[in-house]
C-alpha cells in the first residue's frame, strides 16, 4: 500500500500553515519564508525502506525509515525529534516527539492527490492542510 505514495509531489495549496508553525514555536522570519515556498516532496520505496525528500528554495530535508521503527529526525525548523511512521487505514501517519511534545502529520491519497494534513496534539488546535499533486 505504501507504494501508492511513491513519486514526486508538488505543493498546490496550503491552509493554516502559519498557525501550525506558530503553535510549534517557529520564529516569525522562518514562518514568513516557509509560507511562501512551494516545496516538492519525493517519496521513494525501496524494499522496506521509505525515503521522503522535501526540496524547496528555503530548505531541503530527507528522512529514511522503516514503518513502525522509531528514528531520529531533524525537522525543517531544526527541531530534533524522535519519529515513527506507520500505515493506518491507507494513510501514512508520521508522529514526531520532542521535549514532552508531539505533533502528527498524516499523508493520504485523495482523488489522485497527496493530501498532507498536519496537526498538533500538544500545541492547541492548530491544524494545517497542505495539498500536493503528483507530477507526471
Amino acid at each position: 500500500m505504501v507504494e501508492a505514495f511513491a513519486g514526486t509531489w508538488k505543493l498546490v495549496d496550503s491552509k493554516n500553515f502559519d498557525e501550525y508553525m506558530k503553535s510549534l514555536g517557529v520564529g516569525f522570519a522562518t514562518r514568513q519564508v516557509a509560507t511562501r515556498t512551494k516545496p516538492t516532496t519525493i517519496i521513494e520505496v525501496n524494499g522496506d525502506t521509505i525515503t521522503i525528500k522535501t526540496q524547496s528554495t528555503f530548505k531541503n530535508t530527507e528522512i529514511s525509515f522503516k514503518l513502525g521503527a522509531e528514528f531520529d529526525e531533524t525537522t525543517a525548523d531544526d527541531r530534533k525529534v524522535k519519529s515513527t511512521v506507520t500505515m493506518d487505514g491507507g494513510k501514512l501517519v508520521h508522529v514526531q516527539k520532542w521535549d514532552g511534545q508531539e505533533t502528527t502529520l498524516v499523508r493520504e491519497l485523495t482523488d489522485g492527490k497527496l493530501i498532507l494534513v498536519r496537526w498538533t496534539l500538544t500545541h492547541g488546535s492548530a491544524v494545517s492542510t497542505r495539498t500536493y499533486e503528483k507530477e507526471a
